[in-house]
């Protein structure tokens, strides 16, 4: 399979610690550090730029409140994008939206200090939903999300962010293994091979694997660097066909629930026609799959030659 343009996990680790380092810079009011030159000691000073008065002004806000169905860990963790320089640097070297879309669907935005990514619509004059910068850099998602996505979404009565990374590349790596087969991915077709287990209070929702039908591999052990790296996706009047409703209602749940589904050994007389169709080919297959070479195949110079490389790999085409 061909690695072009692919993003390592590694390098994806390597620039989320840049862009904390840049972080920690942008808090500050600029350093000074001494040298010492051919004998000579002399002072360094590193300027930083200043930022907007009305970015500086939020760190007098108050908490929001009434989210105590929330973990801790979740309610407390903070964004790297509070500056938005910091999200412009990364915007301008990270693709989001779709090749061929126009980018006017939706405002990419920093969050103000007191936002969190479980916190709700309240006070907000347009509909807006948060996404990680693991979405698009390591897992090459694209907005806006398809109907695929944005069912199972719907089916676990979650927000984007509250599904789990790792559990975004089962889907990502479903999707693109059912366009080599010539299949149509649903989302109860996907969930089919997973059980959910949320929990109180509410964190981050993962999807967990059936042993005895599961077909895909872990995308990583352990997911890391993912929680501060959060935004705003806010949608716009020319996005509002994408993501909404013609009613104006969302299409996926836009912020984090308290009472996202609970699936347990999903039954084959549960699924439709075509749903089956699809569960019934994918269980042919004998051996687990490679989730993080599918999910690679997103960034792919040559995305369908990759594609049938896995199938006859696996002696499936």
């Amino acid at each position: 399979m061909s690695s072009s343009g692919s993003v390592s996990s590694s390098s994806s680790s390597e620039s989320t610690e840049s862009y904390r380092s840049k972080d920690r810079r942008l808090g500050g009011e600029g350093t000074s550090s001494r040298v010492v030159t051919s004998g000579m000691s002399m002072e360094v000073v590193r300027e930083v730029r200043e930022d907007p008065p009305e970015e500086l002004e939020e760190s007098n806000w108050p908490a929001k409140g009434d989210y105590g169905w929330v973990a801790a860990d979740v309610g407390d963790q903070s964004s790297l994008f509070r500056w938005s320089r910091l999200l412009n640097s990364w915007l301008n070297c990270t693709p989001v939206i779709s090749k061929g879309v126009n980018g006017d669907i939706v405002s990419l935005e920093r969050v103000s200090v007191v936002d969190r990514v479980c916190h709700g619509q309240e006070g907000a004059t347009e509909k807006f939903f948060y996404m990680y910068m693991c979405h698009f850099s390591q897992l090459h998602v694209r907005l806006p999300l398809d109907d695929f996505t944005m069912g199972v979404l719907r089916a676990l009565n979650v927000a984007p962010t509250q599904l789990h990374p790792n559990s975004w590349a089962y889907l990502q790596a479903f999707r693109i293994l059912c366009k080599s087969l010539y299949l149509e991915p649903t989302p109860y077709a996907f969930l089919y091979f997973y059980d959910t287990r949320p929990r109180r209070p509410a964190t981050w929702l993962s999807l967990i694997s059936r042993p005895s039908i599961s077909r895909l591999d872990a995308f990583s052990q352990s997911f890391k660097h993912f929680k501060d790296g959060y935004f705003k996706v806010v949608v716009k009047e020319g996005g509002n066909a994408y993501f909404l409703n013609v009613d104006g209602s969302p299409k996926f749940p836009l912020s984090w629930t308290n009472n996202p589904s609970r699936y347990k050994d999903m039954g084959m007389d549960e699924l439709s026609v075509g749903d089956k169709e699809v569960v019934e080919t994918l269980l042919k297959f004998v051996d687990k799959l490679p989730t993080k070479g599918l999910v690679r195949v997103y960034n792919s110079m040559h995305p369908i030659i990759d594609i049938e490389g896995i199938c006859l790999l696996l002696k499936l085409c």
